[in-house]
C-alpha cells in the first residue's frame, strides 16, 4: 500500500513541478509549486519523518507560497503572462535535462543501496535545541542570519515595487 501512496505522491510532485515551469500565468505557477511542495511532505510523512513534514508544510508550503503569492499580488502582475522562449533554447534546455536525467539515472543505478536500522530515536525536543543552541554544532546563528536576510529581501521587494508604481504615477501627472 505505501508503494502505491509513494507513486501517486510521485506522480502528483513531477506534474505539478512540470506545471508549475512551463506554465505561462505567474500565480498558476505558484500554485502549482505549492502542490509539488505538498508532495514532498507527503512523501516526509510517509518515511515517519513527521517533524521534516510539518516544516515543510508551515515553512516551504505555508510561508514561502504566502510571500510569493503576496508578491504576485502587490506588483499587480496577476494576470501577466511569461514570455514564450525561442525554439532554440527550449531545445537546448531539453538536451540539458535529458543530460542531466541520464546522469542521475546513472548515479542511482550505480550505487549499491544498503538499508539500515536506526537504533536511536530523534525527538522534536533535541531537533529544537541542536537549532537554536549556541554551543559548538548549534545554528543559531545561521538561523538568524537567515531571517534578516528574508526580512531585507521582503523590504527590497516592497520598495521595488512601491517605487515602480510611483514612477509609473508621476509619468501620468507630467
Amino acid at each position: 500500500m505505501e508503494r502505491y501512496i509513494f507513486y501517486i505522491l510521485a506522480l502528483i510532485m513531477i506534474v505539478s513541478a512540470i506545471a508549475s515551469v512551463s506554465s505561462r500565468k505567474m500565480l498558476r505557477s505558484v500554485i502549482y509549486l505549492l502542490f509539488a511542495l505538498v508532495g514532498v511532505a507527503g512523501i516526509f510523512f510517509l518515511i515517519d519523518y513527521n517533524f521534516l513534514a510539518a516544516v515543510e508544510l508551515t515553512v516551504y508550503a505555508g510561508g514561502i507560497i504566502v510571500l510569493m503569492i503576496f508578491s504576485v499580488l502587490l506588483v499587480h502582475h496577476i494576470e501577466m503572462k511569461l514570455e514564450v522562449a525561442k525554439i532554440s533554447k527550449r531545445i537546448l534546455t531539453a538536451i540539458a535535462c535529458a543530460i542531466g536525467a541520464g546522469l542521475f539515472i546513472t548515479t542511482i543505478y550505480s550505487y549499491d543501496f544498503k538499508v539500515e536500522s536506526i537504533a536511536t530515536t530523534t525527538t522534536t525536543a533535541e531537533i529544537g535545541t541542536g537549532l537554536l543552541s549556541y554551543e559548538a554544532g548549534g545554528f543559531i546563528l545561521p538561523f538568524e542570519v537567515i531571517s534578516v536576510l528574508l526580512l531585507a529581501a521582503m523590504i527590497g521587494a516592497i520598495i521595488i515595487a512601491k517605487g515602480r508604481k510611483l514612477e509609473t504615477n508621476n509619468d501620468d501627472i507630467t
